[in-house]
């Protein structure tokens, strides 16, 4: 619990991000259960109901994903630069020490009949010390601000390691995809995370003294618009920061299943950058309805359609270096074709908001909901899956069950269309999101919704299953345990020793040739033990 090696501290955060995705997970189930019906069923207490959609997301957002590809990023990037381990140990392990408390302070509602109902969002004047004056409130915000602190120290952490603990001979133009992704990502954070952090400093200012601070409350001179620019300056962006992990990972585990190199890789990596930069330049499309002038709701509009330029141009890329290659579709692979599938869908949904007369009546309706949904389930969910089941046998020394995993994946893949397609539907016909109760209309659409999220949530504990007997009983793994790996972590033993290499590994410079690694001028790195 106290260790510095950046493998262990990874394996910590992840054994955190699924207890918290489980818990995110069972309050979406009371969710789901409440809605599969028309009129009040589990809940008797709308107020109650009214906080949970705002706690689930919470959960998932802030401690489920983002910790969950912090974790893998611990243990996989200092070994791909050929570091022997973060630039900033004890760092490190600060920063992932932070989150527990951080969880506790933000669900502390639940233990004491406080729960804020303003959603995760948080705007006022809802959350302000008139509507919501309740403590659990202020533990809310203030756990999101130590999360925050948890961010920013990880992401500094990254960079100093990226930047100054690379192996000889390799240039920033030579490094694997996941760790340009997590690189682009920590760049992220560090713009972002100041912004929403001021905005919950100054959200907790005029909570806890009222009539002496004004930064949102009209009667004072403040602006409750304000604080939905700062919400969305970093929440836009935290989008990305929740997937750009995720399309490392894709390029990682695409490149070894194909056995081919990355078809693109420059472009791949200036997407990567220009996804980045076109992430801080569209948070008012989240605002479309607030009443902004509309040369401005316009030219976010713009801006919004063009990020999907740099995204095609990454699924492009995939698909073409799968073509022509030789596939194997183990686990892995099939949870990176499933993304490749069904986040395009949450693409092309996110095109159709960018547009402001339709955004106009969709907004705030279940539409947004199976859009998010779909980035972020279809998407994160399923990439991080795919990183798990690929780096399973370098961090436990042992393959997982691969009929197991295929099940997992089939039953996931299935279920998250039953559950989120058709909110679409229900969206476009009117129904708001975050309500208590429903027309009567939409009961069948929210059975369908609700039996799949049921499901959805019983297949994950296939994975949690499969995952602690194989840790003992799987088969050994190789040190090149798909045979095809061509980064650094795939030629030491897995598990990887303490400090990872037993001598400093060198780089031969990148020769783009779709050849295998047994063959002259393919190596992508030399590492010689």
């Amino acid at each position: 619990m106290c260790t510095t090696d950046a493998k262990r501290i990874g394996v910590l955060y992840l054994l955190f991000a699924t207890f918290m995705a489980l818990w995110g997970g069972i309050l979406s189930v009371i969710i789901r259960l409440e809605l599969a019906a028309h009129g009040p069923h589990i809940i008797t207490d709308a107020s109650f109901y009214n906080a949970l959609p705002g706690m689930h997301a919470t959960a998932m957002i802030f401690f489920f994903i983002i910790p969950a590809f912090t974790g893998v990023a611990n243990f996989v990037v200092p070994i791909q630069i050929g570091a022997p381990d973060m630039a900033f140990p004890k760092l490190n392990l600060a920063a992932f020490w932070i989150l527990p408390p951080a969880a506790i302070l933000t669900f502390a509602g639940f233990f004491m009949n406080s729960l804020p109902e303003f959603g995760w969002t948080a705007y006022p004047p809802l959350s302000n010390s008139v509507y919501s004056p309740i403590w659990g409130a202020d533990f809310w915000v203030i756990g999101l601000i130590l999360v925050g602190v948890s961010s920013t120290l990880g992401a500094v952490n990254f960079l100093a390691t990226v930047f100054n603990m690379r192996c000889k001979g390799m240039k920033m133009f030579q490094l694997p995809l996941f760790t340009w992704a997590m690189t682009v990502t920590s760049f992220l954070i560090l713009a972002a995370t100041p912004v929403l952090t001021s905005a919950l400093l100054m959200l907790t200012f005029e909570r806890m003294f009222p009539g002496v601070f004004y930064f949102f409350n009209p009667a004072g001179g403040g602006d409750p618009i304000l604080y939905q620019h700062l919400f969305w300056f970093y929440s836009h962006p935290a989008v990305y920061i929740m997937i750009l992990p995720g399309f490392g990972m894709v390029s990682e585990v695409i490149t070894v299943f194909s056995r081919k190199h990355i078809f693109g890789y420059v472009l791949m990596v200036w997407s990567m950058i220009a996804i980045a930069v076109l992430g801080f330049l569209v948070w008012a499309h989240h605002m479309f309805a607030t009443g902004i002038a509309l040369e401005i709701r316009v030219g976010f509009m713009f801006l919004t359609m063009l990020i999907a330029v740099p995204t095609g141009i990454k699924i492009f890329s995939w698909l073409a270096t799968m073509w022509g290659g030789s596939i194997k579709f183990d686990t892995p692979m099939l949870y990176a074709t499933g993304f490749l599938a069904m986040f395009t869908i949450g693409g092309l949904s996110g095109v159709v908001l960018a547009s402001v007369p339709v955004d106009i009546q969709l907004h705030d309706t279940y539409y947004v909901v199976a859009h998010i949904h779909y980035v972020l389930v279809a998407g994160s969910l399923m990439t991080a899956f795919a990183g798990v089941y690929f780096w399973f046998p370098k961090i436990t020394g042992r393959f997982y069950n691969e009929l197991l995993g295929k099940v997992h994946f089939w039953l996931t893949a299935i279920f998250i269309n039953v559950t989120f397609f058709v909110q679409h539907w229900l969206g476009m016909k009117g129904m708001p999101r975050r309500y208590y109760d429903y027309d009567p209309a939409f009961e069948l659409a929210n059975m369908v919704s609700s039996v799949g999220s049921v499901v959805l949530f019983l297949a994950q504990f296939i994975f949690i299953a499969n995952m602690l007997w194989s840790m003992r009983n799987g088969k050994i793994a190789e040190g090149n345990a798909w045979k095809d790996g061509f980064t650094l972590e795939w030629q030491i033993t897995s598990p990887p020793d303490h400090h990872n290499f037993h001598h400093e590994p060198y780089w031969k410079p990148l020769i783009r040739q779709h050849v295998g690694p047994d063959q002259p001028g393919g190596l992508w790195h030399r590492y010689d033990d």
